[in-house]
């Protein structure tokens, strides 16, 4: 199980210089969110993903994936009733799968809550439907990369269109693509869902639909940092043998990126040890 750091906490920071202080930190590696890298990231080169990932495993850690897919470029929408939009953002998708093996990760997480919007006057049918579509495309595209594309199911507060784990699998079940998978965020869980997030563990990871988890409170901040109890997460985790990655995503950082991102990495690594 490895622990990996979403790097906008950092992004006030140069990506080497992220990738140092992480390190020192004791993460594994990087979560990367693409619009960190480029206000066009749907243009980086294969030359330039090179350059990126020799510096992040320069400083001993690996990519792990990427998360926040469709902050950039401006204006995207998988949901949109105007084809042309859903098919600039299907490129846009498709490319980032690519940049993704190229970074060596293995998993790009899609939650990205603007750009699934129902759109005014549009029914929930009409934009799943839609959300469907592209997502069986860019199945095809992460196969030929050998990724995983996970569709993250967020809290109602950020979207009407996939809210719960069970929401997500029926979505990936009807694909039915060994390359389109979905996880969990801790936060989205603990504002929507009914179980505890070990309780979802414990359901859905022998389905081998879960690929991912990202860490972090109900109250947007850093694992450790709320309410929500952590160690029967990562206890629910190693019972059922989880090899995968465990990513620290916060959203309100208290006190700061490089505060939270250290108190997470202390926190996490505690719990992991005390657990043996």
């Amino acid at each position: 199980m490895r622990i990996a750091l979403c790097n906008e906490v950092l992004a006030g920071m140069a990506l080497e210089r992220q990738c140092e202080y992480a390190a020192r930190l004791g993460y594994d590696g990087l979560e990367i969110a693409p619009f960190t890298l480029s206000e066009a990231p749907e243009k980086i080169s294969s030359a330039e993903a090179t350059k990126i990932r020799a510096t992040v495993e320069a400083s001993g850690l690996v990519v792990t994936g990427l998360h926040w897919l469709l902050v950039k470029p401006e204006g995207l929408s998988l949901t949109d009733p105007d084809e042309t939009v859903r098919a600039r953002t299907l490129e846009v998708m498709i490319h980032l799968t690519g940049l993704c093996a190229e970074l060596g990760g293995a998993v790009l997480v899609h939650g990205s809550p603007k750009q699934r919007q129902i759109a005014p006057g549009e029914t929930h049918a009409a934009a799943l439907a839609r959300l469907r579509d592209a997502l069986a495309q860019v199945a095809l595209a992460a196969a030929r990369a050998g990724v995983i594309y996970c569709i993250e199911p967020l809290s109602r507060q950020e979207t009407a269109l996939v809210n719960t784990v069970a929401e997500a699998a029926e979505l990936v079940r009807s694909i039915d693509h060994p390359n389109l998978r979905t996880m969990i965020d801790c936060s989205a869980a603990g504002l929507t869902e009914t179980d505890p997030v070990p309780a979802l563990i414990d359901r859905w990871l022998p389905t081998g639909l879960i690929a991912h988890l990202q860490v972090n409170d109900p109250n947007r901040r850093g694992p450790g940092q709320g309410e929500m109890k952590f160690a029967p997460i990562l206890a629910a985790l190693k019972r059922h043998n989880y090899a995968g990655t465990i990513a620290v995503e916060p959203f309100d950082y208290s006190p700061d990126g490089p505060g939270v991102a250290a108190f997470s990495a202390g926190f996490l690594r505690g719990l992991l040890e005390a657990s043996g």
